[in-house]
């Protein structure tokens, strides 16, 4: 599951530190960022305040091939 949240403009320099290490993700103006719930938890084991703006289930793709698998 994918989750699209917004960062405060507080923790903005630090969350991008710990996402970095944490997540394949996206970013986009205005602190957004889309990442993985791994990530998201990280981010609130570091105290980082963010706000969740929505979550994307993962798309069912082809039976045997996993999510983001080249075929």
């Amino acid at each position: 599951m994918r989750i699209r949240i917004q960062v405060s403009e507080a923790d903005d320099a630090k969350a991008w530190a710990i996402l970095i290490r944490h997540s394949i993700g996206e970013a986009y103006p205005n602190r957004i960022f889309v990442i993985s719930e791994q990530a998201a938890k990280a981010l609130l084991q570091a105290g980082i305040d963010f706000v969740e703006l929505s979550r994307e289930q993962g798309t069912a793709g082809a039976p045997g091939v996993a999510s983001g698998e080249r075929v």
